[in-house]
């Protein structure tokens, strides 16, 4: 696999000549919105199949696994151009194998409005689905919306679905109120399970996700009583349990510092524990990259001080955002945006796409003018030098997989990257 960045006055025709690659190939793979007119800096992922075959008359996706020996699933991790197509035409070339490197574990994140054909072209490459639907109130009740279909669409996938539970609301706000209504009253917290197993029951779920957004050291007891009761009782019935944290980390121009809590019983009482920043509709941090890769590596070196890293999760949010500046804090916000977003944008200023190594993340600025005064705009976002970086860290720590917040767009070269190194392990069986 190669990452290849586009420099001045190249086309998609001189990248796709000079790696031997056909190029309605390479703006397919990459899903190129731009090939007529590429922004410096842009990347362009080059893959290798191990294996291919060309289509005859009369194929179909079963027809063609069966005569190779692999799943449904890996024609469509392996070319994903046909999860929306019943038909596959004679002449076309057919991806059988990568040559792989190892294996990992991927946990998407969507909502339960997830578009339903985003959904099926990503299924295959996951190995569970974390549905963002249900929000724990004050007094151990829990809401959420239907989510049926798609708890059904995964598992038609070979994907088990987990269900998602947090104080958070569909724009990252968090209700501390309802945190400690049940942490500190044991009537509370038993009637907060029996709903939580009602729910996994009810929807068939294979587990559950819970996120402890508002662990720090002073609960850090009171969240382990909670997660040990709860533990128990759902694993006695065959769920299993990931337990998200999201470390509290001050980057200042030097060094990282984050609270130091000892997640050692969570570890203990969780099938899995995953480290993961969320994304929103808009950030009110200071300008950088959402998932920088030396803090990742930074909270890595800490976990797996405590817990076994064969239960770890490394999260990856591949949320972008356009920050303005003077950045104030407190009152300036960053508007999200998507990797094709991002790209589009600075095809629309003249934009040249810059990258910062510690981050391994692009980024790049351009200015405008509001009420008379210039404002200069600064966008951080991913590609593919950030996810295979992110990604390396899996077999780096000897780590289970990674988390992705979240799948709600279709990332074609996030996919690209981690399938044409990696398989992708399977907890339902896949057809």
């Amino acid at each position: 696999m190669i990452i290849h960045v586009v420099q001045p006055g190249e086309t998609i025709y001189d990248i796709a000549a000079d790696y031997n690659v056909s190029v309605t190939r390479l703006i397919e793979e990459n899903g190129i919105i731009n090939p007529e007119n590429l922004v410096v800096g842009q990347t362009a992922v080059i893959a290798y199949p191990n294996s291919v075959y060309i289509a005859q008359e009369g194929d179909t996706l079963d027809t063609i696994a069966g005569a190779f020996g692999v799943t449904r699933m890996q024609l469509l991790r392996n070319n994903p151009f046909l999860s929306d197509r019943n038909n596959i035409y004679q002449g076309e070339t057919i991806i059988i194998s990568y040559e792989t490197q190892g294996s990992v574990s991927i946990n998407g994140y969507a909502y339960p409005f997830i578009d339903r054909n985003i959904l099926r072209k990503t299924l295959p490459f996951l190995t569970y689905l974390t549905i963002f639907n249900f929000r724990t109130v004050t007094g151990g009740e829990i809401v959420g919306s239907d989510d049926t279909e798609i708890i059904q669409i995964a598992k038609d996938y070979g994907v088990a679905p987990l269900m998602s539970l947090s104080t958070l609301t569909y724009q990252g706000k968090s209700d501390v109120e309802a945190v400690n209504s049940i942490l500190y009253d044991e009537e509370a917290l038993e009637y907060h399970i029996n709903n939580i197993l009602s729910i996994l029951r009810e929807r068939g779920y294979y587990g559950l996700n819970i996120s402890l957004v508002n662990l720090e050291q002073q609960n850090r007891l009171a969240y382990e009583n909670f997660m040990t009761k709860l533990s128990s009782r759902i694993k006695a019935e065959g769920y299993v349990l990931f337990i998200t944290i999201t470390p509290r980390v001050i980057l200042t121009s030097n060094e990282i510092s984050f609270e130091n809590v000892d997640y050692t019983v969570l570890g203990q009482v969780a099938d899995f524990l995953q480290i993961l920043s969320y994304g929103w509709g808009s950030s009110v941090g200071p300008p950088s990259a959402t998932t920088p890769a030396f803090v990742t590596n930074t909270l890595l070196e800490n976990a797996v001080t405590m817990i076994p890293p064969e239960k770890l999760y490394s999260g990856i949010s591949v949320i972008g955002y356009n920050f303005e500046s003077p950045y104030i804090i407190g009152i300036s916000r960053a508007n999200a945006l998507t990797t094709d977003a991002a790209i589009e944008l600075a095809l629309l200023t003249g934009s040249t796409i810059l990258f910062e190594e510690r981050s391994q993340a692009p980024y790049y600025e351009y200015y405008t003018t509001s009420a008379g005064t210039q404002v200069r705009h600064t966008v951080w976002f991913s590609d593919a030098r950030t996810i295979d970086s992110l990604v390396k860290f899996i077999p780096q720590f000897g780590i289970q997989g990674t988390g992705i917040w979240n799948i709600m767009n279709y990332f074609d070269q996030m996919w690209l990257v981690i399938n044409s190194q990696y398989s992708i392990n399977k907890v339902l069986p896949e057809h």
